[in-house]
């Protein structure tokens, strides 16, 4: 996965993407126990221009890692041998996850991972099955910032639905 970051790094450098930042369960796995998976879920920040048009693609994106030899899969872009879902930012709360997420190191490549109290504000907005049971697991194998996390929620107006998938806070 070193090097497929160094790859995400190397498109924020190229100015194909602005930001980025691992989001779903790779990032999880950062602040509580592992969860299966097979793909890195990314977060892109498009360019302002990119995101100043009527119908936001990927397609720039897409066509620079294809030009590195990189190929598309389903849903995934296989980048060093990694199954990547790029997910652009499409809401305030992801925008704010990106903007504020952790500066880490995986292996000797920096990189950026969402906090966990982002992560949880996210399960609880998209609230898959899924989603629900991830909640439950992080709960038991990590400690959220309750406070942080309540004012995220809050902020984006996901207190009930907190409420109705993980209880109170």
């Amino acid at each position: 996965m070193e090097k497929t970051i160094r790859v995400l790094n190397q498109m924020v450098e190229d100015r194909v993407i602005a930001d980025y930042a691992i989001g779903g369960a790779i990032a999880a796995a950062f602040w509580a126990e592992p969860a299966a998976t097979y793909d890195l879920d990314v977060f892109v920040v498009l360019s302002e221009a990119e995101m100043r048009k009527a119908v936001l693609t990927l397609g720039r994106l897409y066509a620079y890692l294809k030009a590195k030899g990189y190929r598309a899969q389903g849903e995934h872009v296989l980048v060093e041998g990694i199954p990547v879902q790029f997910l652009p930012v499409y809401d305030d709360l992801i925008a704010e996850a990106v903007a504020e997420a952790a500066k880490t190191k995986y292996g000797r490549a920096e990189t950026k991972v969402v906090r966990l109290e982002h992560l949880m504000a996210i399960m609880a907005s998209v609230g898959r099955p899924k989603d629900r049971a991830r909640i439950a697991q992080v709960l038991e194998t990590a400690k959220p910032n309750k406070k942080r996390l309540c004012a995220i929620l809050s902020r984006h107006g996901l207190l009930k639905k907190w409420d109705s998938l993980a209880g109170k806070i």
